[in-house]
């Protein structure tokens, strides 16, 4: 019987199972923490800066090298692991692609700790945080852009689709997404072994989704994607394109040739890769 579009119960959570679709998962998983620590090792940085109340409101700040005149863009970093695992520690590597910037890696509370709509308010405050303290770490409040990997590609979407003077800040205040490898419709989420943990309801799913959510700016935003991932994947990549484009919104597609849903990420620890340079042209940096 199909759950989901012509998807029965194992096929859907097949292809939402990159640990098990991509063999060397966990050696890229390893890869990013290790990568990471270096990185915290040997770029001056602050560690651990609470942004809100919740003990797992922190964020870390990679500082700009100070390479032009005045305050430097500033890139927010949204990590993924499906809304419930990985931290922020495991991302810092991607301060290597912006060294030139301000560049913050945001933590969030992790469900079961907190339902997806929490989740997601968390990191809207944290970018409204950024901005009111950008200039505190040599950075520009009036260039902030914002990336994220997987889960953390959701939650870009739906910060462009954020009301931001609710949070205190400028309608306007990202100014570009990158959004790697995402999930923009929900339902075959809660539909899929993941919402043992996630606990969605078809409301909050719908409520959740950026594919049924109008973006609230102009903001450009790429969606990247690995051309090795599943189906799923791209037709989630594809039908917010379109969705969105439908409302004037300027969306571009990257599908990354060679890549899979864990390599595709690691792209960011060096300034010259394909999609490094996708994202450093957002921030001016080209």
């Amino acid at each position: 019987m199909n759950v989901f579009l012509h998807y029965d119960q194992k096929a859907l959570d097949a292809e939402y199972n990159n640990r098990a679709k991509v063999k060397d998962a966990m050696d890229w998983i390893a890869r990013y923490g290790a990568e990471s620590a270096r990185v915290r090792a040997e770029l001056p940085m602050r560690f651990d800066v609470p942004f809100g109340r919740h003990h797992a409101e922190r964020l870390d700040v990679f500082l700009p090298s100070g390479a032009g005149p005045g305050p430097a863009p500033v890139h927010v970093f949204v990590h993924g692991g499906y809304w419930h695992r990985l931290d922020k520690a495991d991302f810092s590597f991607v301060a290597r692609a912006f060294r030139e910037a301000a560049t913050v890696v945001v933590n969030y509370a992790l469900v079961p700790t907190v339902d997806v709509d929490e989740l997601v308010r968390q990191v809207r405050a944290s970018v409204a945080w950024v901005h009111a303290n950008a200039r505190s770490f040599g950075g520009d409040p009036a260039r902030i852009t914002v990336s994220g990997h997987s889960a953390g590609g959701h939650l870009v979407s739906m910060l462009l689709a954020t009301d931001w003077p609710q949070f205190g800040v400028p309608a306007d205040v990202v100014k570009a997404g990158c959004a790697i490898s995402g999930l923009y419709d929900l339902e075959p989420i809660r539909l899929c072994y993941l919402n043992d943990v996630l606990g969605l309801t078809p409301e909050s799913a719908h409520r959740n989704s950026p594919v049924h959510l109008k973006p609230t700016g102009r903001a450009p935003l790429v969606l990247a994607v690995g051309a090795d991932e599943g189906p799923e994947y791209h037709r989630q990549t594809n039908d917010l394109a379109a969705a969105w484009r439908a409302l004037g919104a300027p969306v571009d597609i990257v599908d990354a040739a060679g890549l899979d849903h864990f390599s595709i990420v690691a792209e960011l620890e060096r300034p010259d890769s394909a999609l490094a340079r996708v994202i450093r042209t957002h921030m001016g940096l080209a």
